[in-house]
């Protein structure tokens, strides 16, 4: 997997870097970029029964297409493609027993980890105040961003040091989506995404449906 994600990234550096170079002032451009977010990742709307999960981070890159609305370039959307991978330090003791997924608080577990492999699918309205050869400007972006899950895998340490691991938890939700907001100046942007998909389908602990979702905040880089 990480061989692919580097081809991917120098596949497309070459074709991001070349779009300006013949351009001028009033050009007609479109900024198509390279992308790459890491995140602090927190569950939201966890079970009564689940404390405060620990420490997760999130990582993602990708490429997007510029569609310009307007001449001076400064509306747009853009689609794009990419690759992304969480990992969630939780309280959730997932198990995966006779094709059926067991959910439950265990507080004698001394680490109970997940991580997930997505394919996401952004797609962002953008303003931004840059020109066809102006690469320093502010932006706000903001829009949705699809993620389908094509692997996740679970595992727990008890007391005794005793470790389970399981892998293609059928009660995850595949596809989930949610909604993104990037705003800043030049490189460096504050990053959110707000899940509104839940993790689990179907899911419930003592009688309460699990309705768990995703909070990711931090840093997006684009590069032109």
């Amino acid at each position: 997997m990480k061989n692919i994600v580097i081809a991917f990234l120098l596949f497309c550096t070459p074709i991001v870097f070349a779009q300006k170079d013949s351009l001028n002032l009033g050009d007609r451009y479109a900024d198509d970029q390279i992308y790459l977010a890491v995140s602090y990742n927190q569950m939201n709307q966890q079970p009564s029964t689940i404390t405060r999960s620990g420490f997760s981070y999130g990582l993602s890159s990708g490429f997007l297409k510029d569609i310009i609305l307007n001449k001076k370039g400064t509306f747009s959307f853009a689609l794009g493609l990419g690759y992304g991978f969480d990992f969630y330090n939780h309280k959730l003791k997932v198990e995966e027993l006779n094709n059926s997924t067991v959910f439950s608080a265990d507080n004698t577990l001394t680490s109970n980890t997940y991580f997930s492999h997505n394919l996401e699918v952004p797609f962002e309205i953008r303003w931004r105040t840059s020109t066809a050869n102006k690469y320093k400007f502010w932006r706000i972006y903001t829009g949705v961003k699809f993620l389908y899950n094509f692997s996740n895998h679970f595992e727990n340490v008890a007391s005794n040091e005793a470790k389970t691991t399981y892998s293609g938890i059928s009660a995850y939700n595949k596809l989930q989506y949610g909604l993104t907001l990037s705003a800043g100046y030049d490189a460096f942007n504050f990053h959110v995404f707000y899940g509104l998909s839940p993790i689990y389908k179907d899911a419930n602990i003592s009688n309460e449906e699990i309705d768990s979702k995703v909070l990711k905040f931090g840093l997006i880089f684009y590069f032109l």
